[in-house]
């Protein structure tokens, strides 16, 4: 693999605990399966599907949108609580979510006075949660996660408006431009095929691979000097 955007070191030591994030339809849980294969990662997943509220929720948010989140809190917190027990770091893991993404989804759907039982039960469960090695947030415009959306036809899905996904992104930007935990790379996935392509994707790896710490950008339209701050 050869990338002349990726920073300059050359000491490939792999992260042993990485996070996959971002919007709906950006593609994560895909990344997150394929640098498990490239890697030899054990595939820790958000369990959506696992949700009794979810489907309820895309139709009716308002009355749906406090048990929806509680149940995604609770689920995620025991995920990462077991891989406390468990010894983290044996063996290493990619997940598709990060646990402050649940009080980003909150603070979009719930009322203020659900939004204050929320925070109390939130602020219990996270004391002491693991943090990743490295976090990997995916980018794309709305027109762009709609489109995805829309082509892997989940049924739900299909109810989710423009609107809601631009309020979406903005609370993912304003998360991540304080987000100091862990060294953080952010994709703009609008021009790569990190499913199909895999010169998109081997390029993503080696730029993933130099990374150790700080704020990194992969952005293939952008000029080198705009990728790491």
């Amino acid at each position: 693999m050869s990338n002349p955007e990726a920073p300059t070191n050359s000491n490939e030591q792999q992260p042993k605990f990485v996070v996959v994030e971002g919007p709906i339809g950006v593609g994560k849980t895909t990344l997150t399966k394929k640098l498990a294969a490239t890697f030899g990662y054990e595939l820790l997943l958000e369990g959506a599907a696992d949700n009794p509220f979810l489907e309820r929720f895309y139709e009716d948010q308002q009355h749906w949108a406090l048990q929806t989140q509680l149940f995604f809190l609770l689920q995620r917190a025991d995920q990462l609580n077991s891989l406390r027990q468990n010894d983290l770091f044996q063996p290493v893991r990619v997940a598709d979510f990060l646990i402050h993404k649940d009080r980003l989804f909150a603070g979009l759907t719930l009322a203020d006075d659900e939004l204050i039982l929320y925070d109390k039960v939130y602020q219990h469960l996270i004391t002491d949660i693991p943090k990743p090695d490295l976090v990997i947030y995916l980018q794309a415009p709305t027109p762009v996660l709609k489109s995805r959306i829309e082509r892997r036809g989940i049924v739900c899905e299909q109810q989710i408006t423009d609107q809601y996904l631009d309020q979406l992104s903005a609370a993912y930007h304003q998360l991540f431009h304080y987000y100091d935990e862990s060294p953080l790379l952010m994709v703009n996935t609008a021009e790569l095929n990190l499913a199909e392509s895999t010169r998109d994707y081997e390029n993503l790896v080696e730029y993933i691979l130099s990374i150790r710490s700080g704020r990194h950008h992969f952005n293939p339209l952008a000029p080198f000097d705009a990728r790491q701050v």
